[in-house]
């Protein structure tokens, strides 16, 4: 086996691994059998110290009382509520929010225009299984105020009793209309926290504004915090998919300050001073981004993350972000923010002129975003809005694209072809000099490269067009794993382009590669594969890779999207196509090139110069007297 075989067969396996690591199944849930537990506590307990009982509920409550009083007696007008929030729901024509008075906040956020990823399973009528909820309550609160009072009191307003400016409990805004909330806590007389809301029609943009009446008498030092501790909801299937490309992110300057807590287990901490235009949280699909009005150089961010794996539930990253708002010390302070709750979809997110789509992920490979960004930014993303303006179905914009992109890249697909045609056809004659100069390294290297020159066959020629296409190639695998426009598109048996196309749970995990499922797409694209190695692999030191390597890359793809899959397919089909025309194309004999006999000051005379200096520089050594 030869060093580049070697070399792809050490590539194949750490990819294997790196695939095993991403892909393996997570453990299913254990569901409790409730009647039989229920059944064996009844037959432990046959009968109830209802005296006993009641103790202990009179000694819990006491507990309770006596922690609350703690609290007031500690903490005074800004001890947490007890009380149950009123929720108030405002629908718009793209989401349905709930809102508290516990803190003043948003409780929910469903997004009509996305569904959950079991959502084919539920009711039709079922509203709230059947679209994505963004927000997380587990993890802590949203739009809370932080600040410190004169007497040293660390002030969280999550779970402060706020009074609704509302009315009633439903609201529906459409279009241009919109809808004001306010939720106000007093402190004293005179002295209030305003916290504001405007909700719009059709926007998934609100505004937020906040007011500190006469609180400067109250809040100490130079700043308050407004802080999103709930992160976002995962809402997809796999999470650890789902958790690649979970962030968070500050941006500022032009420039986006990506926070990532990538590996579990993970934690991450970044304080943040000076001017911040925005920050966000995203997952795969979804995004928060809030926006200060007036951007402060007297501000900053400061962000919390983890990474953690759950048994049950598979992989999940937590975001605790908070903006740090200047305090001026005035009577009566106001300032406003912007609040972005919805998808990551690039059109949606430019359109608001803020920057937003600098969090779209076009991929970054070997450090190349400089390269596939640009490619996906200018190139492929609008080409595929192009297309899907009069083609509505996402499998045949698919299709339709992949044909336009391997038009695009013949011309280099096509010299790489007909670069490693002549090599192939000139091994007869290499392997002749290598037999009549045997022993002689420098001039089996010369004569070679005068074989090369004569027939006009440059070595680099199979190589690099291959080079030259490879950023677009990264550029079209990341966007297809990321584009939201695909995501439940269904396109002839598949059911979502955005996800793998399972037909079959084989009901256990197949050794060493994780799979537990079977596709259609990835044993045919391997298929096209095999088809296409055999048609360009002529050596036989690497035979092996004709087989190997369809085999390893259909276990690979079968976890990736569909739509990904079904581009890739095609891609390979045309290559075949492209491949069998050239192979049997007529007048294709190696011929010498007109005037390869003159030297000339291209690549392989060049290399021809290099050979012989090389040669003359072994037979007549410099040698340097030495002085004793």
């Amino acid at each position: 086996m030869d060093k580049q075989t070697t070399i792809a067969f050490i590539l194949m396996g750490i990819i294997l691994v790196v695939w095993l690591y991403f892909n393996s199944p997570e453990p299913q849930p254990h569901v409790p059998n409730t009647s039989d537990t229920t059944l064996t506590n009844k037959q432990a307990e046959p009968k109830r110290d209802t005296v006993a009982e009641a103790e202990l509920e009179q000694t819990a409550k006491q507990v309770e009382e006596k922690t609350n009083t703690e609290q007031v007696e500690e903490m005074g007008v800004f001890a947490p509520s007890k009380k149950k929030g009123q929720i108030i729901t405002v629908e718009t024509d793209l989401a349905k929010m709930e809102f508290t008075s516990k803190g003043g906040k948003i409780r929910k956020c469903y997004l009509k225009n996305y569904g959950t990823w079991y959502y084919r399973k539920m009711d039709e009528n079922d509203f709230y299984n059947r679209h994505v909820q963004l927000i997380n309550q587990t993890n802590g609160g949203d739009l809370d105020l932080i600040f410190v009072t004169q007497d040293g009191q660390l002030v969280n307003t999550s779970k402060l009793d706020f009074q609704s400016s509302a009315d009633t409990y439903y609201y529906r805004v459409s279009g241009n209309d919109s809808l004001v909330i306010t939720y106000t806590f007093v402190v004293e007389k005179g002295k209030e926290i305003k916290k504001q809301f405007v909700i719009y029609g059709d926007n998934y943009q609100s505004k937020f504004n906040v007011e500190m009446v006469n609180m400067n008498k109250i809040i100490t030092g130079l700043r308050y915090d407004v802080e999103w501790a709930s992160g976002l909801n995962f809402v997809e299937e796999n999470s650890k998919d789902e958790a690649t490309y979970s962030n968070a992110s500050a941006y500022s300057g032009d420039e986006l300050l990506i926070i990532d807590a990538s590996s579990a287990g993970e934690k991450v901490e970044k304080d943040i001073n000076g001017k911040v235009d925005w920050i966000s949280i995203k997952s795969k699909y979804f995004a928060m981004i809030l926006t200060p009005k007036t951007p402060s150089s007297d501000g900053g961010a400061s962000f919390e993350g983890t990474h953690e794996e759950i048994p049950g539930l598979g992989e999940r990253e937590y975001y605790k972000v908070s903006l740090k708002v200047p305090f001026k010390d005035l009577k009566d302070q106001k300032d406003s923010f912007y609040l972005y709750l919805g998808p990551v979809d690039y059109h949606i997110l430019k359109s608001y002129a803020k920057n937003y789509e600098a969090i779209f992920d076009f991929g970054s490979f070997f450090g190349l975003k400089f390269i596939i960004r640009p490619i996906s930014e200018y190139i492929l993303l609008p080409l595929f809005t192009f297309l899907h303006s009069f083609i509505p179905n996402y499998g045949i914009v698919i299709i339709i694209f992949s044909i336009i992109i391997k038009i695009a890249l013949y011309p280099l697909t096509k010299q790489s072809y007909m670069s490693m045609r002549k090599m192939q056809k000139l091994q007869p004659k290499i392997s002749e000099l290598k037999e009549k100069y045997k022993g002689d390294q420098q001039k089996i290297q010369k004569e070679t490269m005068g074989l090369y020159k004569t027939y006009g066959v440059n070595p680099a020629g199979g190589c690099l067009p291959m080079v030259l296409q490879m950023p677009i190639l990264f550029a079209l695998f990341t966007f297809f794993r990321v584009a939201i426009e695909i995501r439940h598109e269904s396109f002839l048996w598949i059911k979502d382009l955005a996800s793998p196309d399972y037909v079959y749970n084989l009901g256990f995990t197949i050794p060493f590669v994780g799979v537990d499922k079977i596709t259609i797409l990835a044993p045919i694209l391997g298929i096209t594969m095999f088809l296409q190695q055999r048609m360009t692999v002529k050596d036989p030191s690497q035979k092996a890779m004709v087989y190997v390597m369809p085999i390893v890359m259909t276990f690979l793809f079968m976890s990736f999207s569909s739509g990904l899959n079904l581009y890739y397919l095609m891609f390979n089909i045309l290559s075949i196509g492209q491949q069998y025309y050239i192979n049997n194309k007529k007048g294709d004999d190696l011929v010498p090139v007109k005037g390869s006999d003159k030297k000339g000051g291209g690549f392989m005379q060049r290399m021809m110069d290099a050979a012989e200096k090389q040669k003359q520089s072994q037979k007549h050594p410099t040698t340097k007297k030495r002085k004793f």
